[in-house]
Formats: C-alpha cells, sequence, structure tokens
C-alpha cells in the first residue's frame, strides 16, 4: 500500500472544495506581486523509512496550524478488552486556569482566574506500515503535536505508555527517573496502576506505599521539556494504536520511542517532584470555572 495517495486524495479534495466557490478566471501574477506574497503549506506530508531499529516505512501529514486551548473531558477509556482497559482515566482536562495573581506557567504571569491554556502546535497524524510485498499491512498509527506544553490533568486508575517525570527520593536526595508499576510493584509500561521509584538501590513496594503511589496522586502534570526549571515546548507528546510494537521517531529527529502494543500515551513533562509529595497526591490545578479544589465530584 502506498500511502503517498493521501497526499493526492487531500489535494484533489482541496481543489474541487476551491473549485466550488472560486469561478473567477486566473490571471497570472507579477514577480513584484509574487514577492509580496508570504504563507505556510497548511498540509505536510513526509514517506520516509529511516527510522532507527525499525524495518517499517512510515508517513506522516501535518497541518500548519497553532492551537491554544483549554478542555474538559468527563471519562476516557481506550483499548477496554480482555478485563481491562489500556488507558483508564476520569475528569481529564488540557490547560487550567490561574488560582492566584502572579501564577507563572510557561514562562508568562497570570492573574487569578486568567486561563492558562494548552499550547500545541503543527498537529500531524502517522502511520507506519510494514511493506513485506507479500502482506502489506498498517501496523500502527499515531496522532501529537510537533510542539506542545502545558497542563494534563486526569483522575487516572490504568496507563499505558510513558510518563517522563523526575522522582527524588527524600532521603538521599537521588532523582530517578519515575517508573510505572502495577499492584505487585513490577515495573510495566502496559496498564500500569501506580507511579514510583524502580531501582535496586531503593525499596519499592506498592501495598505498603514504599517509593510507590496510585497514579490518581499525579492528578495534574505539567507537558514539556525542562530547561534550567523552565518549561519549553516538547516534541514528544502523543498517542498511538498499535497491532504490534512499533518505534516512533520524534519529529526533531532527536531520539526513537518504542512504544508498545496496543495503545500507548507518551507524556513527557518537565516536573521533578518529591516522592513524599507524590506519595500524598500532587495538588490538582484549577480545571473548571468554578474551583473545586480537591472536591472533584
Amino acid at each position: 500500500m502506498n500511502y503517498t495517495a493521501y497526499g493526492y486524495a487531500a489535494l484533489t479534495v482541496l481543489s474541487m472544495g476551491i473549485s466550488a466557490v472560486a469561478q473567477a478566471e486566473l490571471t497570472p501574477m507579477s514577480d513584484e506581486t509574487m514577492g509580496e506574497v508570504t504563507g505556510q503549506a497548511f498540509m505536510e506530508i513526509e514517506n520516509f523509512n529511516n527510522v532507527t531499529g525499525s524495518t517499517l516505512d512510515y508517513t506522516r501529514m501535518t497541518l500548519g496550524m497553532e492551537v491554544e486551548t483549554r478542555v474538559n473531558i468527563d471519562d476516557v477509556t481506550l483499548g477496554d478488552i480482555n478485563s481491562g482497559a489500556d488507558l483508564a482515566a476520569s475528569r481529564v482536562a488540557l490547560g487550567h486556569i490561574a488560582r492566584a495573581d502572579g501564577a507563572e506557567y510557561n514562562g508568562q504571569n497570570y492573574l487569578a482566574d486568567e486561563t492558562v491554556p494548552f499550547e500545541a502546535a503543527r498537529p500531524y497524524l502517522e502511520l507506519a506500515e510494514d511493506p513485506d510485498p507479500t502482506n502489506p499491512r498498517l501496523v500502527g498509527f499515531r496522532m501529537g503535536f510537533e510542539q506542545a506544553r502545558g497542563s494534563v490533568s486526569s483522575v487516572t486508575s490504568s496507563f499505558s505508555g510513558n510518563i517522563g517525570l523526575k522522582i527524588t527520593d527524600d532521603s538521599t536526595g537521588v532523582v530517578y527517573d519515575a517508573a510505572l508499576l502495577n499492584a505487585n510493584s513490577q515495573a510495566t509500561n502496559y496498564r500500569a496502576t501506580h507511579i514510583g521509584i524502580d531501582d535496586a538501590a531503593v525499596t519499592t513496594d506498592c501495598a505498603t506505599g514504599a517509593n510507590c503511589a496510585p497514579l490518581s496522586h499525579a492528578q495534574s502534570l505539567i507537558v514539556g521539556q525542562d530547561n534550567n526549571g523552565a518549561t519549553d515546548l516538547t516534541s514528544d507528546f502523543f498517542i498511538g494504536f498499535h497491532a504490534e510494537d512499533v518505534p516512533w521517531q520524534s519529529p526533531a529527529g532527536a531520539n526513537v520511542i518504542n512504544a508498545g502494543k496496543g495503545v500507548y500515551l507518551n507524556l513527557p513533562t518537565s516536573m521533578t517532584v518529591n516522592m513524599s509529595d507524590l506519595a500524598t497526591g500532587l495538588s490538582r490545578l484549577r480545571t473548571h470555572q468554578t474551583d473545586l479544589g480537591t472536591n472533584l465530584f
């Protein structure tokens, strides 16, 4: 299957739409007039197969647009099969509302009751195809943004993917990459229920809460890339759907993320938190016009 055809189809549809509303005669533009015109392609289509560690063919369709938004969703359940869900969360929100004057997010100061938007630029849809000539097939697709930054809030009970969070061990001051865990304290990126530290140097026990906390304790996270305490835009925020494991290359080309079978949410954050704060629960940002505080219901 040649997904270059998607580009021709999109161009055909666009041309048909234009022909329906624009019947005026086309006339040549002078060099001077052309020199005064600037613009950017609304859609870009890339085909490539040079992803490290992958034999797949990829097609990425990117829209040249930017969005600032604040969205609330009651419930999200994805991959609900085999007595569980790959991703299950309630009270999901992108962006939030400042609670007090002088609140600083994304490098800006906000007044109380001002919206702090979730920023997203150049959304894309990417397809991954097995090019086997005897059985070409689509093995996965993902949706994401080339640039993203802002708060993501939820009460999560099951998570498949990666949460890019740093956790400080209160007793030693050592900073670890957060690990997704199951109820048996085992590291996993498939239907995890807890988050904490997974390292031979520490004791982790989700039953007792030792270096482990339920995912519902991480109710608000800041998506982005840490830059000496500031939050820069990230190119690795995406959600994918896969028939098998799929390596995805960052739109910036800096790294490859190996996404597991099923639903996979990659949630990079700019945050470093103390394990003790995660154990008691990170404060949820204000995500409704009426401030519910900790009373989510």
